[in-house]
C-alpha cells in the first residue's frame, strides 16, 4: 500500500472567529450529508471512517487551506560580505613565494 505525502492545514486560521464559525458550519453540513448516506445502507467501520475522514479533510481544505512552507535563505547578504572580506584578507596575507609553489605541485602530480 503506497503512502501519500500529507500536507498540513493552516489551523492558525481557526483563531479568527469568522473562520472558526465558517469551519464549524461547513463541517456540520458535511457530516449531515455523510449521516444521510449512512442511513440508506449497511456500512462497515472502514467505510464509516473513510467518510468521516473525507468530511474533515474536505472541510479543512475548503475553509483553512494548506500551510505555505516558508523557505528561509540559507545564506544572507551579511554572510556573503563576511566571506568576501575573509577572502580578501586571505589573499593579502599569502606571500608571493607561496603562490609560486602551487603550480609546481600541479606539475608534479601530472607526471
Amino acid at each position: 500500500m503506497g503512502r501519500t505525502i500529507s500536507q498540513k492545514f493552516n489551523t492558525a486560521f481557526l483563531q479568527d472567529i469568522d473562520k472558526h464559525n465558517k469551519f464549524k458550519v461547513v463541517l456540520c453540513n458535511n457530516f449531515k450529508a455523510f449521516h444521510d448516506l449512512l442511513n440508506g445502507e449497511g456500512t462497515t467501520v472502514e467505510s464509516n471512517w473513510k467518510g468521516i475522514k473525507e468530511a474533515i479533510t474536505s472541510t479543512c481544505h475548503e475553509v483553512l487551506g494548506h500551510k505555505k512552507q516558508q523557505h528561509m535563505e540559507w545564506i544572507t547578504v551579511d554572510t556573503l560580505d563576511k566571506i568576501e572580506e575573509k577572502l580578501i584578507r586571505r589573499q593579502q596575507s599569502i606571500p608571493v613565494e607561496e603562490e609560486q609553489k602551487k603550480p609546481m605541485h600541479k606539475l608534479n602530480t601530472q607526471k
